[in-house]
Parts: C-alpha cells; structure tokens; sequence
C-alpha cells in the first residue's frame, strides 16, 4: 500500500462502489474518457472499471430502472483520488481541451477538487490531497472549508508533466459522499455498525467520518434529501459500497437505513 494515497492507509478504506444504469456502455465510456478510468471486464450487462490493475467501479445494466431521484437517499457524489497536485492539474488541462463540463470546483483545505455529473446524474469528484501533516485538527475534528480553487496554481504544479493519459494506477476512491434522510442516524450508523469515527460535523445538516485519521472516507448531508426514507430499489444510482479492511476480518455485509449495502472484505 505504500504507492497508494494516504487515505488506503487507514486501518478501513475505499475499495469499490457498484452502480445500477440504464446504459451500462455509454456509462463507461464516460468514465473512461472524462474520469481516465479503464475497463477491466465486461460482460455485457456487467462492466468492471479501475486505475491500473485495481478495480474501483462496477456498472450494472438495467434498462428497466428510473432514473435517480435527487431529493431521495442515494450517492451525492463518488470521489477519485488522484496521487498529487501535479496529477489533478493534468487531468484540469484535459478537462480543458476536451471541453468537459464541470460543475464546480473547491479548495477544502484538506484537499483541492472539481466536481461534476456522469450522464446518468450520479455527482462525480475529482480531487487531491494536501500533505496529511498539513491538516489542521481542533481535537477529534479537522478543519475543513469550501474556499475558491486555484486553478493556476494547480495548472502550475503540473507544468512539464506528460500529458493526461488516463488515471494513474495508484489512484483509488479517496471517499463516497451519500444524499441521506437523517444526518444523526448516519452517524450512528457508522459509528456503531460500521466502526468509523466522526471528524467533523456540520449542524445535523452534513457529517464526515473516516478510519486511521483520514479527514474522510464517508461523507453524508441531507442538504437535498432531509427525511427521506428507505431507496427505492428500481432507481439508477448506487447499490453498495465496498470496504476494505488491514486486519482480520469476517467478511459481511450491511444495510444502512437507506437500503444502500455496504460490503467490508479483507484488504488483499
């Protein structure tokens, strides 16, 4: 693990997500092109897409299923960790030349990222890390913001860099973001099921949770979903999530209160 970011050296990290969508092949070859990912595997109506050799997304075709529903429980966004700053500025110049719409960009202090949708509504992050040691923390909790990205100095960092050619092989899923019904049951969720701890807490309105000190592995606001209930199952989106865990492990699965299973293995 000693190639990959800091956030796989928490002692539970990312492995992969899985989603459900109408058109599976147009899906991935949107992530293929915009995100840099590749496909590893496809079955058809089953497509597996990484960095590398790791497998970090699974699309699931369903030509039956509704459209997502944004004011319901489901995935805000899936965010990609690039290895650097320079990586993200050559992935800010492709975005660049090729055109891609993006629909936001942040500096969070921990980290500096852009943000945009796949076809199917499912929110996308793009981001990197700042050095961990940089990472302001007020006791348990980490200092986090939303203060304007600069782009220049990103572009900067990546001047020489070769040009983008898809995503690195040390990039992973950094974290998943998810839409929920009730901030406070979140948290107790993956406190106490899940075993992760709270690094920060925005006002019963949103709350980030991680392992191993990561400023945050899961996050969760109800900012377009407050009180909604259990997803329903015939919606695109996601399905699971998966974890991966240093230590032993009994493999399980669980459900969160909004019927989205998250999956903890064994790291290999």
């Amino acid at each position: 693990m000693s190639d990959l970011p800091f956030a796989a050296d928490a002692p539970t990290h990312i492995g992969r997500i899985g989603i459900v969508a109408r058109d599976a092949a147009a899906m991935s070859q949107y992530y293929q092109q915009v995100v840099g990912l590749k496909e590893l595997a496809n079955s058809g109506g089953h497509i597996t897409l990484g960095a590398g050799e790791r497998p970090l997304m699974e699309i699931e075709q369903s030509s039956a299923v509704r459209p997502d529903d944004p004011r319901a429980a489901g995935l805000y966004h899936t965010a990609f960790l690039l290895p650097s700053r320079a990586d993200l500025g050559r992935w800010i110049r492709h975005a660049s030349e090729n055109r891609i719409r993006v629909d936001g960009a942040a500096d969070h202090l921990v980290s500096e990222a852009l943000y945009l949708t796949d076809p199917e509504g499912n929110g996308i992050e793009i981001y990197a890390d700042r050095p961990a040691d940089s990472w302001a923390w007020e006791g348990r909790s980490v200092r986090m913001a939303t203060d304007p990205l600069d782009g220049e100095g990103i572009l900067a960092s990546a001047a020489g860099a070769p040009d983008w050619d898809g995503a690195p092989g040390n990039s992973i899923i950094g974290h998943v973001h998810l839409r929920v019904g009730d901030v406070r049951a979140a948290e107790g969720f993956w406190n106490k099921d899940v075993g992760f701890d709270t690094v920060l807490n925005y006002g019963g309105q949103a709350v980030f949770l991680s392992t191993g000190g990561y400023h945050h592995h899961i996050g969760a606001n109800s900012w377009q979903s407050r009180g909604a209930g259990p997803r329903d199952k015939d919606r695109t989106g996601l399905q699971w999530v998966e974890l991966l865990s240093k230590g032993p492990v009994a493999e399980k699965s669980l459900t969160d209160p909004w019927g989205t299973e998250i999956r903890l293995r064994a790291a290999a």
